[in-house]
């Protein structure tokens, strides 16, 4: 009976923490050191309906070398409105966004 507490009070405290945005748009511009991902999401409220609040994010490449021509790497995400975190994926840049908008 323990067991089955234990995995239950688990399985809802996942469920209650899961992010529920959704994705409208994904894009990649420009080229060589110019090279920027952009992802745009909706975030959803507690009750799972979707919100009209929306969180923009971005990375660019990373360029390395003496004349800063081998761009090959990613630059972490941010959300542009609060570009001071940076996060290594977009969807916790997602999940962190929203979570400030008090959404999820």
């Amino acid at each position: 009976m323990k067991k089955i507490f234990c995995i239950l009070s688990a399985v809802f405290l996942t469920i209650g923490s899961a992010s529920a945005y959704q994705v409208i748009s994904t894009k990649e511009y420009g080229k060589d050191d110019a090279k920027n991902q952009n992802v745009i999401v909706q975030c959803t409220t507690d009750t799972g309906k979707t919100s009209s609040e929306t969180c923009s994010l971005r990375r660019y490449v990373k360029c390395v070398g003496k004349d800063k021509k081998n761009c090959k790497a990613w630059q972490p995400w941010h959300d542009l409105k609060d570009a001071k975190t940076p996060y290594s994926t977009w969807q916790a840049a997602a999940r962190a966004c929203c979570k400030n908008k008090g959404l999820r």
